[in-house]
């Protein structure tokens, strides 16, 4: 029996869902308006050169941020994905704050191209019969394809070229490569052939180096922990369709986190304890649906 896809449950944190729990403080920056504009003189058309370049506005590093948060309030996230890019792009390690904002941005661009995608690609299934409707179901789930992959891209490539390498806290080393590993996962949902070989393989492989810095530096109760140990379980469950391991997975991070529930600070119980408990829902759905060969996917992931 085919598995559908885990719906999307919004990742715990402060006041927005974020994976990575709790956030700290926003960081204060002088705020400054760089005008990159050119002289009078030079602005003036030249035939020889047509029309003068527009002024360009650099936007400062707080002000992006700012921008990231009135654009979540709006939930206009394809601004805030890109507000964050650009803070990313300068280079400079993120803080907490900007960490949650740049994965919670993305989440929501992603998320949409993924619940989209799956919903056109029921439609296109259900209308084998009708050649036309199938050829246009599957022209626009190609096309949504498309804009997934290059969400996914533009993620993976600010990890590998800024994120991870910049990471100083194992902690930040984690939260970067389970991302790279989700958002490989997400590419390997619509892959096929060669390229889904590929795909799957690098997602085990960041949430395999995530996992082994996690249990060396982190407690079993930290939430970036957790949601390594969730997602990579239902890495486990759908995308290699081992229900064994993604069981064992989930199940071990479950009764660790149990067994250390009084370390546990006010600051991530709340991040912890909703992990603890999508964990412990997916071990009860998968071992109904092994057992009967009956039910739905995995209830969360982080």
């Amino acid at each position: 029996m085919g598995r559908r896809l885990p719906p999307q449950v919004p990742p715990p944190g402060a006041g927005r869902g974020v994976a990575s729990g709790p956030e700290a403080g926003p960081q204060r920056r002088r705020v400054c308006v760089c005008l990159c504009v050119r002289s009078r003189r030079s602005a003036r058309r030249d035939p020889g050169r047509g029309a003068a370049a527009p002024a360009r506005i650099v936007m400062d590093k707080s002000e992006l941020v700012q921008k990231a948060k009135l654009a979540e309030q709006a939930e206009r996230y394809d601004d805030m994905a890109a507000a964050m890019k650009a803070v990313t792009e300068q280079g400079h390690e993120l803080s907490n704050e900007e960490r949650n904002l740049l994965s919670v941005a993305y989440k929501n661009v992603v998320g949409a191209r993924r619940s989209s995608w799956r919903v056109i690609s029921s439609i296109e299934q259900k209308t084998e019969r009708n050649e036309k409707k199938q050829q246009m179901g599957r022209e626009y789930r190609e096309k949504i394809e498309a804009e997934l992959q290059d969400i996914c891209n533009d993620v993976l490539e600010l990890l590998d070229k800024y994120l991870i390498v910049n990471a100083t806290q194992p902690e930040s080393k984690v939260f970067y490569l389970k991302m790279k590993g989700d958002y490989y996962r997400y590419l390997s949902e619509v892959a096929s052939g060669d390229n889904k070989q590929t795909t799957v393989a690098n997602s085990q492989q960041a949430y395999q180096e995530a996992f082994e810095i996690s249990k060396k530096e982190m407690q079993p109760t930290h939430p970036i922990r957790l949601g390594l140990a969730l997602n990579f379980s239902v890495f486990y469950y759908e995308i290699l369709n081992s229900p064994e391991k993604a069981c064992n997975l989930a199940k071990t991070a479950f009764d660790e986190a149990i067994a250390e529930l009084d370390t546990l600070n006010e600051e991530s119980y709340k991040d912890s304890t909703l992990i603890m408990q999508l964990l412990r829902d997916n071990l009860t759905l998968w071992t109904s649906e092994n057992q009967g060969d009956e039910g739905d996917a995995g209830e969360g992931e982080n």
